[in-house]
């Protein structure tokens, strides 16, 4: 009886001995399994894949090196896929346009390249945009250590500058030697332009080669404004800049260079003809043409613009001493350039901002506009931009229009402006109305100030 008792006792032993073992193994499998394996991490990261879109106004020549850019991203950011969208190829203010459909419809809209600060400052008054500061915050990132130009409404960051914009004038090297005139360098003056478009000029008809072109944007219509002032909409005591000296000199310069020297394309004809001024420009139907940094690489595009003249460079000239802007820069030049916003209602913020980063700061091999981080590197992207074609380009006038000892820059306007749109319709039809009217200079311009203070009273915080 004891030794069945004793082989019972010892029977349940095994059994106590047997369960805590395999407890313990359980446990043990537990503990190991609490980390998960590579393959559970790319599942994981597979489940957690994101889609955002990217919005622009790509025309042919930038659409690929968007492209190439956004694959990088991809590649370097595999969890998140972008589409690209061209809202409106190679147009701005249409791009705008249609934008605004979008946000006020309630569509989702992730990231946008708005072409100025002043489009970011609007529309973010409106409501439009995501702030960026907890995203700036969370890398301890110091916006103006980072970008040039970081506008603000409420003291709140709403724009990242994805390139910086500068202006210059693109000349006919061979059309300059041909009627013995340098290369123009800082200091000259629009009156010098002017001399310049009418030596510049030969020809008639249709064979005809006009010493200057200007497009139809306002950049042409008062030049002084768009380069050697803060802001293109107002003073720094906020009033409008419509009343400025510049307007009645640069309006008058445009239509006696048309209809006395004959030295420049017609605005009229312009308009009617919807002309494409790298077209103007590189088919040799005009010898000099008031541009930015985005054309950099066209000279050394023979395929997309074929030519066989070399294109010189010099800065953009300034305003003659009796047509000094009122709020002027000492010679100073104004630094543009595109914006990276985040809609307010993407559902996708931190890959957002993550691919604004990247856009705006990443020394790409597909960039083809200079970054607006202060941190790149101009050099090395300039000689990026020329490419082979050197024999194209007079590179020393380049380098010293963009780089050379005396060109300097503002700083940004502290004025925050939100009827851009408003204001530059304004502008667009003073000038026409002096261009393809019969309106006096003083006329035109005391009915811009006026239309131009109405909205700055209504829309305009002081």
């Amino acid at each position: 009886m004891n030794r069945k008792k004793s082989k019972r006792n010892f029977l349940v032993s095994i059994c106590l001995m047997l369960a805590i073992f395999t407890v313990l193994s359980a446990c043990g499998s537990n503990s190991k399994t609490a980390e998960p394996s590579n393959a559970e991490v790319a599942g994981d990261k597979k489940e957690e894949q994101v889609s955002i879109k990217y919005y622009n106004w790509d025309n042919a020549d930038t659409e690929e090196g968007t492209k190439a850019m956004l694959k990088e991203f991809e590649g370097l950011n595999p969890n998140i896929k972008v589409e690209h969208v061209v809202l409106v190829p190679g147009n701005s203010v249409e791009m705008l346009k249609k934008l605004d459909f979008l946000i006020s419809s309630g569509e989702a809209v992730d990231v946008v390249n708005v072409p100025s600060a002043g489009a970011v400052v609007e529309r973010a008054a409106r409501s439009a945009w995501a702030p960026l500061d907890e995203f700036y915050q969370a890398e301890n990132i110091v916006p103006e250590d980072e970008y040039y130009v970081n506008p603000k409404v409420d003291n709140k960051y709403y724009g990242m500058q994805m390139t910086a914009g500068y202006q210059f004038v693109l000349l006919n090297k061979d059309a300059l030697d041909e009627v013995g005139l340098p290369v123009p360098t800082y200091g000259w003056t629009w009156d010098d332009f002017r001399e310049y478009s009418k030596k510049l000029t030969k020809g008639e008809g249709v064979d005809k080669r006009y010493g200057s072109y200007f497009h139809t944007w306002e950049l042409y219509m008062n030049a002084p404004a768009q380069t050697v002032m803060k802001d293109p909409f107002r003073y720094d005591d906020g009033t409008t800049i419509l009343s400025d000296p510049t307007y009645k000199y640069f309006f008058q310069l445009r239509k006696d260079m048309e209809a006395i020297d004959k030295s420049t394309k017609p605005y009229s004809d312009v308009l009617a003809a919807k002309l494409n001024y790298r077209s103007e420009f590189f088919s040799g139907d005009a010898a000099m043409i008031l541009s930015g940094s985005f054309m950099i690489p066209d000279p050394g595009n023979l395929e997309q613009y074929p030519h066989d003249f070399k294109t010189a460079f010099a800065p953009v000239p300034l305003p003659p001493k009796e047509a000094l802007p009122k709020d002027y820069g000492d010679g100073k030049y104004f630094v543009g350039g595109g914006q990276l916003a985040m809609g307010a209602t993407s559902k996708n913020k931190e890959a957002s901002f993550k691919l604004m980063r990247f856009m705006s700061t990443e020394d790409s091999q597909s960039r083809t506009e200079f970054s607006g981080s202060k941190k790149s590197d101009q050099n090395t992207l300039l000689d990026r931009l020329i490419g082979t074609n050197t024999d194209k380009y007079d590179v020393e006038s380049l380098k010293n229009t963009l780089f050379g000892s005396d060109i300097k820059y503002l700083d940004s306007s502290e004025i925050v402006t939100i009827s851009t749109s408003d204001l530059t319709k304004i502008i667009n039809d003073g000038f026409s109305k002096f261009m393809l009217g019969k309106d006096s200079i003083d006329d035109v311009q005391k009915w811009m100030v006026d239309e131009a203070t109405k909205v700055i009273d209504e829309k305009e915080s002081k």
